[in-house]
């Protein structure tokens, strides 16, 4: 009997330890190499964030220096007496810009406040902004302040800071008629490239035609504008005539666009047309349906939250393109709504100002901010919208 008894307290023994070694094996270790992978990454993810809302707040504060910066415009006036350091009351000319109450004006370096009017007598407060109250002679030029409002920016149709012009409507029409005419140019033809790449052609077939179009993406961008320029121009000049289409024109500049974009289309749209299950297609064709109408009217619709993601990206891309409207549609801010116009685009005046000889901190070098934040806000638009659309028409397949 106590030999049993030994035994089985032998057995006990042997199988807590058993347990023990399990729970050893199974305990968590401190796994250093993973835990190194892991910040990385995370490093990696952060930058990417922090960078974007770098851009956000240097765009966001070089553009309310835009907004709030005055500027003196000359009235076209002189001061008709002589002003001792003293005198509230002005009296101007008929002649120049209409002066009224609240309007702060300048007489060499002192800043006035215009309290009261009276036919050709203006009442001043003295020394504004702490500038010192002197005396100025006759015939001393008078500049009244002038400041770039948001409803002057949305609505106006003449963009030319340097005389108090501050419409962006012409930048703004530009680069929509160049992004128009390049998506009508690129997602038709983008779309028809996916739909044969993915559904007709054979492997071999499409091993060399999807890489020779995707070449096209790697060409530089400023030589899709000379291209635009010296062959593109000349083409539409030779169909529509010579005084219809000017040298420098957004039609060529959206034409060429269109033609950059295309690898992009077709590329995202083929993905998105290969993502569709073989099923589909197979369960079309014992329908009886030909290979035409499985993939417009299963594949293609199956497949509709990439193909328009691949639409709207884009469209981004088109109205971010910089070198080909630089170089093609023109360098001087026109309101048309004419293709063959010349016509300066946002990213291009970005370009022609920040090349130019722009002291830093003037009206012109900030303006460039205020585009480009409008530019930002644009194509950030146009992604929340393709994430929504992604969202809404998305099909998840087992």
């Amino acid at each position: 009997m106590q030999k049993e008894i030994t035994v089985a307290s032998s057995g006990s023994a042997a199988t807590s330890t058993a347990d023990s070694d399990i729970r050893l094996a199974l305990r968590k270790r401190p796994r250093v190499r993973e835990a190194i992978i892991q910040s990385i990454l995370f490093l990696c993810g952060a930058i990417s964030i922090l960078t974007t809302i770098g851009i956000v707040f240097g765009l966001t504060r070089e553009s309310l220096n835009f907004f709030t910066q005055e500027l003196w415009e000359d009235a076209n006036k002189q001061t008709v007496q002589a002003v001792s350091a003293v005198t509230t009351s002005l009296a101007v000319p008929d002649t120049g810009k209409t002066l009224a109450v609240g309007d702060r004006i300048r007489l060499s370096e002192e800043v006035m406040e215009i309290v009261g009017v009276d036919g050709n007598i203006i009442t001043v407060e003295r020394g504004i902004d702490g500038t010192e109250a002197v005396g100025h002679k006759a015939g001393t030029d008078i500049f009244v302040s002038n400041r770039v409002s948001l409803v002057e920016f949305f609505t106006g149709t003449n963009w030319n800071p340097q005389i108090g012009q501050f419409g962006i409507w012409p930048l703004v029409t530009a680069t929509l008629m160049t992004s128009l005419i390049a998506m009508v140019v690129a997602l038709p033809l983008g779309l028809c490239a996916a739909i044969y790449l993915s559904e007709y052609a054979s492997p071999r077939a499409r091993g060399i035609l999807k890489p020779v179009l995707e070449i096209l993406s790697g060409i530089p961008t400023v030589v899709y504008g000379y291209f635009a320029l010296t062959f593109m121009t000349q083409l539409l000049r030779k169909i529509f005539g010579m005084e219809t289409v000017q040298i420098y024109n957004t039609a060529s500049a959206g034409i060429v666009i269109g033609i950059l974009i295309l690898p992009l289309v077709s590329s995202m749209s083929e993905d998105a047309l290969s993502a569709v299950p073989r099923s589909l297609r197979e369960a079309a064709y014992a329908m009886g349906a030909t290979k035409w109408e499985t993939a417009i009217k299963v594949v293609v619709p199956a497949a509709l939250s990439g193909i328009t993601a691949a639409f709207i990206v884009s469209i981004s891309r088109a109205i971010g393109e910089t070198m080909i409207v630089a170089i093609a549609a023109g360098a001087g801010p026109n309101f048309t709504f004419n293709p063959f116009e010349s016509a300066e685009t946002m990213t291009g005046h970005i370009v022609r100002i920040s090349g130019g000889d722009i002291s830093y901190d003037s009206i012109d070098y900030n303006s460039i901010f205020a585009i480009g934040l409008l530019l930002f806000l644009i194509t950030l638009l146009l992604n929340v919208i393709s994430q929504r659309v992604v969202r809404r028409f998305r099909e998840v397949y087992e």
